[in-house]
């Protein structure tokens, strides 16, 4: 076997009949022995071991899926064991049912190479309707709005007369929304304008030592340091300064009056004039 040079090349066949050198011999991949060109399938040289690797798939009536069989078990016992785990009889239908083309009237079945999705609808179609005009393509959709009222609200004021008119809640309720947010930010604007307004006034009717009770010619305001008494706190606080502005008594400290913000009336305890605005003005100071 072999030549002087290669001693090692070539092998004689397995089958005792042939027993044939072969110089490119074929290894049984079940059996592992050695065959010629003759006898290298199964069948040829009758290999115990062909079955072994044998691939054989049956379809579930039930759920339509493949079950392999094993070779070195009873195919009873395989069965049994599909029915009792993997059996799904619900995916028959889904199995089993092949997609048509969706235009009317097409009685195409959807295949992977008959297959082609419209890039506008995302809908499969079959080749001879593949183009938008073929299928009455409505085109790409548009896409939604990211603010999530903007649409109710568009929806609303599109209804707007019917709605008035039935009286429904939809519109009412967008438009008492919209109401509100412009009323409270203008009712706020306008409380901080009259709130300037007044305290302003306020002021400058302290300076000036305008009071409603100055038009009668009464004297209201007394000296805290003397009798004297003044119709104005514009008067009592230069009689203050004029005339007590140097006094250096220890239980005579620096006289703080407090005007009132609505009539101009001082009082040197803070607590008197919370009463007094309690009581005359009915708990407001708004000018």
């Amino acid at each position: 076997m072999g030549t002087p040079e290669f001693p090692d090349l070539g092998r004689h066949c397995s089958v005792g009949d042939c027993h044939q050198i072969d110089f490119l011999p074929f290894t049984c991949d079940r059996c592992d022995f050695v065959f010629c060109l003759q006898h290298r399938s199964y069948t040829s040289h009758k290999c115990p071991k062909a079955n072994n690797k044998d691939v054989t798939v049956v379809v579930c009536p039930l759920c339509a899926k493949g079950v392999r069989l094993n070779p070195n078990e009873d195919a009873n016992i395989t069965w049994e064991s599909h029915v009792n785990t993997d059996c799904d009889p619900s995916n028959y239908q889904r199995a089993t049912k092949k997609k048509k083309c969706p235009v009317p009237g097409c009685r195409e079945q959807l295949t992977f190479s008959n297959t082609i999705m419209c890039k506008d609808c995302s809908k499969e179609h079959c080749l001879k309707h593949r183009f938008g005009p073929d299928h009455k393509c409505p085109g790409p959709r548009k896409p939604e709005p990211t603010f999530p009222f903007a649409n109710m609200l568009r929806r609303s004021q599109k209804v707007e007369p019917r709605a008035n008119s039935s009286g429904s809640g939809s519109s009412w309720w967008s438009s008492s929304l919209l109401n509100a947010a412009s009323s409270f930010r203008s009712s706020a604007e306008a409380g901080m304008q009259k709130l300037s307004i007044a305290t302003s006034e306020a002021v400058q009717k302290a300076k000036d030592g305008v009071t409603p009770s100055s038009s009668g010619g009464g004297l209201v305001e007394q000296c805290v340091q003397c009798p004297a008494r003044f119709s104005t706190v514009g008067a009592l606080i230069e009689h203050a300064e004029k005339s007590h502005g140097n006094n250096s008594q220890p239980s005579r400290g620096k006289v703080t009056i407090d005007a009132c913000p609505k009539c101009s009336k001082g009082f040197q305890d803070p607590v008197l004039l919370v009463e007094h605005v309690e009581r005359e003005h009915g708990g407001t100071s708004k000018a």
